[in-house]
């Protein structure tokens, strides 16, 4: 039986879980729910001998995080695709199904956003059999979550008559936007209604068709991208212009609402989509107390709270209900119940121009990462992390010098025409103007100081002679 092709739509910025979540390091790329990230349990979660290698369709600015992410977890994917704008899901979905179209126009595709949590992946598998066997039948079938509460944060799901000859798969009979208390409580009450996971399986022609009927313009717009698109380095980009005009609109806005092949697959699999702290407080593991804790936590005389450090220690006494999140640059503290609300933080920080919703003080590269550790007038010291087998760009600098030091690892330094090893303990000085290059030869990370000095340390001073590979 033909393979189903896990589609990996992850392009949000999951600003409702700031500080932890930033648009250059969103909450698909953190592990809040166990030891992999979002993405990874989303991609491993569809990992077997019935399914094929992931498409992954990402924003520009992860494609080196996402690629890295990948090979930690030992997935090498078909194919990451770049969206040079953010066009909501439809667009991102008939890309991939044109990719997949090319190939095979019968290819199932099972489309997941990279930052849903699923507890039961045998749930999600028996689920997925289910849909795929609708899907062949050429429907068009979304998930619905078997409600356990009057969620009013969910779009919810109608379920209509049984399809004949197939197992707890049904016909649509409406979607519902998000109800308020009152109409969510009779919507779990009737026994009737799913929640919208977001998650999809069909044959890549059948979306195309209702697509093609429904919003020809907007595929036609797809199409010119991904004709006008070529590869980038490991990846494939999208032409911005043509992509840019395609409308942005999600799936449910422009097929599976409109559409007369809508089916529904009703599940209960442990499912979140943790679009808030509180989302991900009921998810976690808590305490006699209600607590859910991670880092160095303190808690006297407090009740389910979500405490959470990724650095300096947190005490909190006598609370109740609340969030604190503590990351090396901010701190978060929110009554649970307003824990929607924190993206009107990132809102204020977007308009003072500050940078705390964009970056964190650890700033990943496709050759490993750097923090700031300390800065003033004509100097800065960064801590940086380079992966075993990478090396950063040949570069040189007009306004500044820098000292490395080498704290675990091994480097091999090239400076203008000498070429040598730095170990543990050593240090160098790389002189204003110099070529310059780094490389980690070890088969472990390689950590050292770098102290950078001069008139002006910023990036518009960098001159680069190669690509972040190392390439010329």
């Amino acid at each position: 039986m033909a393979l189903i092709h896990p589609i990996i739509l992850s392009g949000g910025t999951g600003s409702r879980l700031w500080p932890l979540s930033r648009s250059l390091f969103p909450k698909q790329l953190l592990a809040l729910a166990g030891d992999h990230s979002l993405i990874q349990d989303t991609v491993l979660r569809a990992k077997g001998t019935d399914f094929a290698p992931p498409l992954i369709v990402c924003n520009t600015e992860h494609r080196f995080l996402i690629a890295e992410q990948m090979r930690q977890a030992g997935i090498a994917p078909q194919g990451i695709v770049l969206e040079p704008v953010g066009r909501n899901t439809a667009p991102a979905t008939a890309v991939a199904a044109l990719i997949l179209a090319d190939k095979d126009p019968e290819s199932l595709m099972l489309l997941m956003p990279a930052d849903h949590i699923v507890r039961n992946r045998t749930a999600f598998l028996q689920a997925v059999d289910r849909a795929a066997a609708a899907a062949r039948q050429n429907h068009l079938v979304t998930f619905g979550i078997s409600p356990d509460a009057p969620e009013t944060g969910y779009g919810y799901i109608r379920r209509g008559a049984a399809l004949h000859g197939l197992t707890d798969s049904f016909a649509v009979a409406r979607f519902v936007e998000k109800p308020d208390a009152a109409t969510a409580a009779g919507y779990v009450a009737s026994g009737d209604y799913s929640w919208n996971s977001g998650m999809f399986l069909f044959k890549a022609s059948v979306f195309l068709a209702e697509l093609e009927r429904l919003e020809p313009q907007m595929l036609a717009h797809c199409r010119q991208a991904l004709a006008k698109g070529g590869k980038d380095l490991d990846f494939f980009r999208l032409d911005k212009a043509a992509f840019a005009e395609a409308r942005a609109i999600s799936i449910d806005y422009a097929v599976m609402e409109r559409t007369e092949k809508a089916c529904v697959v009703p599940v209960e699999m442990g499912w979140s989509d943790i679009g808030s702290w509180e989302a991900l407080w009921a998810t976690a593991t808590r305490d006699t107390a209600g607590n859910a804790t991670k880092g160095d936590i303190l808690h006297h005389g407090t009740r389910n709270s979500y405490l959470r450090s990724e650095g300096p220690l947190v005490a909190a006494v006598g609370m109740e209900d609340v969030v604190v999140v503590a990351t090396q640059d901010a701190v978060l503290v929110s009554h649970k119940s307003a824990s929607q609300d924190v993206k009107r933080i990132v809102e204020q920080l977007e308009k003072s121009g500050r940078e705390l919703h964009t970056t964190h003080r650890k700033v990943y590269r496709p050759w490993g990462a750097y923090e700031s550790i300390d800065n003033g007038d004509n100097f800065q010291v960064k801590h940086i992390t380079v992966n075993p087998g990478a090396k950063l760009s040949l570069q040189m600098h007009h306004k500044r010098a820098e000292h490395w030091i080498v704290v675990s690892g091994t480097a091999r330094v090239t400076c203008d025409d000498k070429v040598f090893a730095l170990n543990e303990n050593q240090s160098t000085y790389i002189p204003l103007g110099s070529k310059h290059r780094l490389e980690n030869i070890g088969t472990e990370p390689l950590h050292l100081i770098e102290v950078q000095s001069g008139s002006y340390l910023g990036e518009d001073d960098i001159v680069r002679f190669e690509d972040t590979y190392g390439r010329s």
